[in-house]
């Protein structure tokens, strides 16, 4: 039996040995396995270290170890790859990109994102063939191919950028002009007109044959109705403005060179008059505020704001329109802000001085017994001695002679930036508990905590000016804890000192302000002396001791504002424009001419009515017609109709005289300024001019590419304020690349002697780079002081260099 259990045993032994041993290879293998796919991550071979730590699971499932880097490592992997595979999809690198998502795949077979990027990047293939024949269909003149491969791209990816650029290319390159663009050069033709108790039909006849315009009248618009015009050197814009206005009518553009005119009424406003839609999307203004401005102003209802946006949505007339993007860009500019340093110093200076000899307070005298309670009886007090009386405590006696002398600085230097009337706040210092405890009357106990700030509290508001001044309201407090007291519950509260100070200051930008005298000055004396004994003078010092404590607290704040961005002061003409009349939003058109009068009488008897007379600026002329209104020719062409002769005026010639031509004087246009720019700076241009006689108005048309400048401002020169004589300056920016600039003399009399100087400086902005972009005047028709057209010769084109 023994030796059947001693085989047993052994047998047993050998299996256990064997199984131990197989498990220690096996981990060592593990191990292995694990240490060289350590070695592999590092030499960033992130496949095969991810291969040995599977391996290194397999031979050891037991170990946490092994699973965890494998899970960590293959997740850091993923996310890498999924990173820099976005990255060199968005540089159009689509070969790295698919390899990093096919890596990704490898790793995780069903990871989305990498999934994703693959569609992705077969989309983009696709799209990019489907661009390329857009554009090849484009130049074979095939635009509706086009249209429809750039329609099916925009449904899949609505931000395809090559896709909108060809798209918006098309639609300026196919988009008809406004009609009131198609009516600009026809309402800038000049005429005078001289017309008395005629129709208002024969008026718009005469300024048809004279513009080429066609008018239409509404059937409730009496044609027949008389007026009396009288304009000399004005447009024919003007001329058509002030006839409506003075007859109660109003015009509504059909077409390029049509024009419909309506009776001036609440109904056929609604009937004719056009309305556009405009949304405005602000950078720094509330939405609430502008709609506010606008229904105010503009009398605009329909105005919708989406605050999530900060959008405008709105609806009203052409010239109600104009009026409200001059009021958006008032408001929408960026609000004031400024930078405040601010220096905090607190110096505290203490003072302690103690010398003398501190004897003992008191001194008890107990006797002493050995009874074995402990008590002392009467009869014991009859056998008191030096043997049976004890003193507690044991009498010492301490020399004191200690003097401290302490400085102490402590600074506080915060920067912080605030915006124009918004406060601000800082606090350096603890927030300390206090505990509360309520009692009830049914004996439920609650206790409450309450945080108060403690240390050093400063609150600023700064308000900024035009002048570059900042007013400060400023409220310091400066708290510490001065003791800590226990309730009768147990609670604990907390006496707080405190000091504070408020003012306003208004300082200069940079400008440094310090505030001093928040001192807190405590003088405390104390001594201890023998009865009797500490009052001798001098030898009073060994029988007491003094202690003299000089503590002193100053509080120092110093405050610079630094303007960061201040209110911007808008240009002349924004700070100021025409708003319409009471009734009607429309503005009266900006005439070139030197003068314009505008005469309105009752209508007279139309047998004595007078004859119209129409010219140009070279031609003048009275010619009678009969009732049919016959058409009469001047010598150079000039067409003129009349109702009855006309007494001539001092300027008129008669149509059988010779017009006699007055010499034509020369000028000539030239540019100042720098040539090359940085992006996102600023630059500006002079362009001066050079004239053989004063001028009485000079328009002027300048081009530039407006997807590489901006206007920012343009300002007068002095070139039309002969003399010391005031002028007429106005300018329009048009977003597609052009200014049109008018400037008038308001000088009386003619002056035939040459003059010189500045027209305009033109402050641009540079938008993205660009090696050659020119800036050039296009057209321009000045008329000297005489009235007569000036030649001109226009300057070489501007060319400027942007550089990134």
């Amino acid at each position: 039996m023994n030796i059947e259990f001693r085989a047993i045993a052994k047998k047993w032994l050998l299996v256990s040995t064997g199984v131990v041993i197989a498990f220690s290879l096996v981990a060592c293998a593990g191990q292995k396995a694990f240490q060289a796919g350590k070695e592999l991550v590092e030499k960033d071979q992130i496949e095969d270290g991810l291969s040995k730590f599977r391996e290194a699971s397999k031979l050891d499932p037991q170990s946490i170890e092994f699973k965890t880097a494998y899970y960590q490592t293959r997740d850091r992997a993923i996310s890498n790859f999924l990173e820099q595979g976005d990255r060199y999809a968005a540089a159009a690198n689509q070969v790295e990109a698919e390899a990093q998502y096919r890596r990704v795949l490898n790793m995780d077979a069903v990871n989305d994102r990498a999934r994703d990027g693959l569609r992705k990047l077969d989309m983009e293939m696709r799209h990019s063939q489907l661009m390329t024949e857009a554009e090849n269909a484009l130049d074979s003149n095939n635009v509706e191919l086009a249209k429809r491969k750039i329609a099916i791209v925009l449904t899949e990816n609505p931000n395809n950028q090559a896709a909108n650029f060809l798209q918006r290319t098309m639609a300026e390159q196919n988009a008809r002009p406004s009609a009131e663009s198609q009516l600009a050069n026809s309402f800038k033709k000049a005429i005078t007109l001289e017309f008395k108790d005629v129709s208002i039909k024969q008026v718009f006849e005469v300024i048809s044959r004279s513009s080429g315009l066609n008018f239409v009248f509404d059937k409730d618009v009496k044609t027949d109705q008389k007026t009396s015009v009288f304009l000399k050197n004005s447009t024919i814009e003007s001329a058509v403005f002030y006839t409506l206005l003075s007859n109660q009518l109003d015009q509504q553009v059909l077409d390029g060179n049509t024009i419909l005119i309506y009776p001036n009424t609440v109904a056929k406003q609604k009937d004719y008059q056009e309305m556009l839609i405009r949304t405005f999307f602000l950078t720094n203004a509330e939405a609430k505020a502008v709609a506010s401005t606008l229904k105010t102003i503009l009398k605009s209802r329909d105005v919708v704001i989406d605050e999530k946006l900060n959008m405008l949505i709105v609806r009203d007339t052409p010239d109600a329109i104009k009026l409200a993007e001059k009021l958006v860009a008032l408001h929408d500019v960026a609000e004031p802000e400024v930078m405040l340093e601010v220096e905090i110093l607190e110096v505290k200076r203490t003072r302690l001085l103690e010398l003398g000899i501190k004897w003992p307070d008191s001194m008890s005298l107990t006797p002493l017994t050995t009874m074995a309670s402990g008590g002392v009886t009467l009869n014991d007090l009859r056998n008191l001695n030096s043997k049976t009386i004890g003193v507690s405590p044991t009498p010492t006696v301490t020399l004191n002679a200690r003097k401290n002398d302490s400085d102490a600085n402590l600074l506080a230097n915060p920067r912080i930036r605030a915006r124009n009337h918004e406060k601000a706040k800082i606090l350096i210092g603890d927030r300390v508990p206090n505990i509360t405890t309520t009692a009830t009357a049914t004996g439920f106990v609650a206790e409450s905590i309450n945080y108060v700030d403690v240390g050093l509290k400063l609150d600023v508001e700064p308000t900024i000016y035009l002048d570059n001044d900042v007013a400060i309201k400023v409220a310091l407090e400066v708290s510490n804890i001065v003791a800590e007291i226990t309730t009768k519950s147990g609670g604990k509260a907390f006496q707080i000192g405190t000091r504070t100070a408020s003012t306003v200051l208004r300082l200069k930008d940079g400008e440094t302000q310090v505030l001093a005298g928040l001192i807190n000055d405590e003088d405390r004396s104390k001594a201890s002396k023998v009865p009797a004994m500490g009052d001798i003078p001098l030898l009073g010092r060994l029988f007491g001791s003094t202690e003299n404590n000089n503590e002193k607290t100053e509080i120092v704040l110093s405050i610079t504002p630094r303007l960061i961005r201040n209110i911007q002061r808008p240009d002349a003409s924004m700070a100021q424009f025409r708003g319409g009349t009471e009734t009607s939003l429309r503005l009266r058109p900006e005439s070139t001419a030197r003068s314009t009068v505008l005469e309105t009488k009752p209508a007279v008897n139309p047998s004595k009515a007078a004859s119209p007379k129409v010219s140009s600026q070279k031609e003048v002329g009275v010619v009678p017609a009969p009732a049919a209104l016959p058409s009469a020719k001047l010598k150079d062409g000039i067409e003129t109709d009349a109702a009855t002769p006309l007494a001539p005026l001092p300027t008129a010639v008669n149509a059988d005289e010779d017009v006699k031509e007055a010499p034509v004087s020369a000028a000539s246009l030239s540019w100042k300024g720098a040539n090359q720019s940085k992006v996102g700076s600023n630059f500006s241009l002079q362009l001066s001019m050079k004239s053989e006689e004063a001028l009485s108005s000079l328009p002027l048309t300048i081009g530039f590419d407006s997807q590489i400048f901006q206007v920012v401002r343009v300002v007068e020169g002095d070139f039309m304020r002969r003399f010391g004589a005031p002028s007429d300056f106005s300018n329009q920016v048009d977003p597609k690349g052009e200014i049109l600039l008018t400037a008038n003399s308001l000088a009386t009399g003619t002056s035939s002697n040459s003059t010189s100087g500045t027209v305009a400086t033109i402050t641009f902005r540079s938008l993205v780079a660009s090696d050659a972009s020119p800036l050039q005047v296009l057209a321009s028709a000045p008329i000297g002081s005489s009235g007569r057209a000036i030649n001109v010769s226009l300057p070489a084109p501007q060319t400027m260099r942007v550089l990134p």
